[in-house]
């Protein structure tokens, strides 16, 4: 299921070393508060579909990741839970910045802004369910 592969095998090396810097941020993520896990794994799936066939197949089919990644590739929706989970982590994101800087210092402020604008994105994102499945079958 790759998407069309650039025509150079450098180009191909350059698409494969974004999914694994991605891969390895997204692990980072996983850890730190503020520091996003999906959007690099998605960021990883879309440049390994373009340079590694095994490689997308590997995340596209990953136990812990698999399902969202298939979800947004497929129907550009997240399942409910991965939504439950995005909006804890910003919250709990956003609590640890003020509780370690202040609740009115600029890094709680500037940081509650852009956790604000992606909760706003996440929640314009469908949920993944029996109309979003239904909807994309012809």
């Amino acid at each position: 299921m790759m998407t069309q592969a650039p025509n150079t095998k450098l180009a191909r090396q350059l698409y494969l070393a974004l999914g694994w810097v991605c891969v390895l941020l997204g692990l980072i993520g996983a850890f730190l508060p503020l520091m996003p896990t999906t959007v690099f794994l998605l960021i990883a799936a879309w440049a390994f579909s373009r340079s590694s066939e095994r490689w997308h197949r590997w995340l596209r089919e990953h136990a812990r990741f698999g399902e969202t990644i298939r979800a947004w590739e497929e129907h550009h929706a997240m399942p409910r839970r991965a939504k439950r989970i995005a909006f804890a982590t910003l919250a709990a994101s956003y609590a640890f910045t003020a509780f370690m800087f202040g609740l009115f210092s600029w890094a709680a402020i500037i940081g509650g802004i852009c956790i604000a604008a992606v909760a706003l994105y996440i929640a314009h994102i469908p949920v993944l369910g029996k109309t979003v499945t239904q909807a994309a079958r012809p």
